[in-house]
């Protein structure tokens, strides 16, 4: 009874973020659910290292095109879709796709890997929300290089249509004006990001996405999915 009762109560992590994945795949059908999977495993691999626990999980998957809505932020505890946006990234990360990215100052590109949001503030892109990068050589330099998530008048989709893409940030994962306070206050204090693209180095060595499980970087060697 004793070894049952083990068994059980260490699965209940497993089975928690099983759960927790399959809810917010639903919520979310047109999101990668290959992508809503590694967030989750980020997102309990954060709390295995002693991080404390989020109510919210925010994904943006670069992977895809930036005329597309391809950021979502979840509230885990309601397992629901808050927030189903348009994210830019950096502008030497590339111009209507993302292939580029970077940790290094000055570089004007987006990073890549897990962050855990911060205090917001006002700064000169306005209401701003300040992000702690979480893995290192990736993104740990994000609070250096002021990434924060604002909102920006060129993130929008009449300049999509007209443009064939939205305006580019320094790095910023910025979002439209008209959402950017609501989306912050979701999101501030504590919560993490998750920051996607199919960059085979980052799969095969994050920490988050590889805690305790063999790499999933040759898995989605071949194709845009993880």
């Amino acid at each position: 009874m004793t070894a049952l009762l083990l068994t059980a109560f260490f699965s209940l992590p497993a089975a928690y973020a099983d759960s927790l994945e399959a809810a917010l795949v639903k919520a979310a059908p047109d999101a990668n659910a290959k992508v809503i999977a590694l967030a989750v495993r980020a997102s309990q691999c954060s709390r295995a290292q002693g991080t404390s626990p989020v109510q919210r999980l925010a994904v943006i998957d670069y992977s895809l095109p930036s005329t597309v809505q391809r950021l979502w932020v979840f509230d885990l505890k309601q397992r629901k879709l808050l927030f189903h946006e348009l994210v830019a990234h950096g502008r030497n990360s590339g111009e209507n796709m993302a292939s580029q990215f970077s940790n290094q100052n000055a570089s004007y590109a987006t990073s890549l890997g897990l962050y855990r949001t911060q205090s917001s503030y006002v700064g000169q892109n306005g209401y701003s929300l300040r992000m702690e990068g979480l893995e290192p050589g990736f993104n740990d330099n994000a609070f250096e290089r002021a990434i924060v998530i604002h909102g920006a008048p060129y993130v929008s989709p009449a300049l999509a249509r007209a443009n064939g893409r939205i305006g580019r940030s320094l790095g910023c994962p910025a979002v439209r004006p008209a959402i950017a306070h609501r989306l912050i206050d979701s999101m501030k204090d504590g919560q993490l990001l998750f920051s996607y693209y199919p960059d085979q180095r980052w799969l095969k060595s994050s920490s988050y996405i590889n805690c305790g499980n063999a790499t999933v970087a040759d898995s989605s060697r071949s194709n845009s999915s993880p």
